[in-house]
């Protein structure tokens, strides 16, 4: 699998000449995928701005990237919990307007598969962290990503959104390969998502949060940035099974010898953490993207479009699940809490 990725876009990720003067902010940027994301816009001159829980890992990881790449890397830390939506107010609306541009936003922060429990605003947390503070984060720098787009010298469709979905989304209830399917997932209420969440299983939950990502991409795509014109793509990758620490969440879903057993193997057969960042860099930096107009698109490898499910296609529940995070956002934190996506 290495030889076949290092083939596709070498060992060290796509090949930039110069990021200087950009901006990235990398959710879960300090940990895992993200964090390799992280260091290879680093590498490439960026500034990036990593987001995560706990103080201790953005500073082993400014410490680790400092070492690997210069003293001088362009590397900042600050925390959230994006499943407390005025933290995320708080964080990403001051982002908004203290940050010049921003060129790169990946939403990289999740919990993986794992037992149902509610967030700090008592909602399902895998739908919470995984979604809908994703959700609000982008509605608050969406106005900044726009700004940047149309800034002198800013490359064609160089602006660049992705989200870490998973082929996991084919899990979501309703979907061709879920145990729920004959239950369904509609994103109607908040009852479904909270209430309805308790009657899943590790896998539906965390199935449903990737569903929603690569909605959330391809209602951004027609109801934003094709309405308003703009110059920025959104896009939804696959990492592929990597072993990184967050598979040790297997062991909680599922207690025993099942969750050993899957949480092992993951280890043992999944790509590392370098590998599972090609999605994303390919996503963020490929100029194929635009020569393509792979806008809303999912990846399932860089360069490879998903075919992602029926569900994932769905404009009706794309629209259903942008709906229902508006009035979950604006119950949350406010009803002024929403950002005009054409400011």
């Amino acid at each position: 699998m290495q030889s076949i990725l290092h083939s596709v876009i070498g060992p060290a990720g796509p090949e930039v000449a110069d990021l200087k003067g950009k901006t990235a902010i990398v959710t879960g940027g300090a940990t895992g995928i993200g964090f390799e994301v992280a260091k290879a816009f680093c590498r490439y001159g960026c500034r990036v701005i990593m987001v995560n829980r706990k103080e201790e890992q953005g500073n082993d990881a400014i410490a680790d990237i400092k070492k690997d790449i210069g003293a001088d890397s362009q590397i900042e830390w600050k925390e959230c919990d994006l499943g407390s939506l005025k933290m995320v107010k708080e964080v990403f609306g001051g982002f908004a307007k203290d940050l010049e541009r921003l060129d790169y936003l990946i939403l990289s922060s999740g919990i993986n598969v794992n037992f149902f429990r509610v967030d700090a605003d008592g909602i399902d947390g895998h739908f919470g962290v995984n979604a809908l503070g994703h959700y609000y984060a982008l509605n608050l720098l969406y106005p900044l990503l726009r700004k940047t787009s149309k800034l002198p010298g800013t490359p064609k469709g160089s602006v660049r959104i992705v989200f870490e979905s998973s082929e996991m989304h084919r899990a979501a209830p309703g979907s061709e390969d879920s145990k729920e399917r004959a239950r369904g997932c509609h994103f109607g209420s908040e009852e479904e998502i909270t209430e309805g969440g308790k009657t899943l299983g590790p896998t539906e939950l965390y199935g449903r949060t990737k569903l929603a990502m690569i909605l959330y991409g391809k209602a951004m795509r027609d109801k934003v940035i094709e309405k308003n014109g703009d110059d920025i793509y959104i896009l939804s990758v696959h990492p592929g099974a990597v072993n990184t620490e967050m598979q040790q969440q297997w062991k909680d879903a599922y207690p025993g010898i099942l969750g050993k057993v899957l949480s092992n193997g993951m280890l043992a057969f999944g790509r590392d953490a370098v590998q599972g960042s090609y999605s994303a860099l390919y996503a963020a930096l490929s100029p194929e993207v635009v020569e393509k107009g792979w806008n809303g698109a999912y990846f399932s490898d860089p360069a490879t479009l998903g075919g992602e499910s029926a569900q994932a296609c769905d404009t009706n529940l794309a629209t259903a699940l942008w709906e229902l995070s508006e009035r979950m956002v604006k119950r949350i934190v406010g009803d002024d809490a929403l950002v005009s996506w054409s400011s």
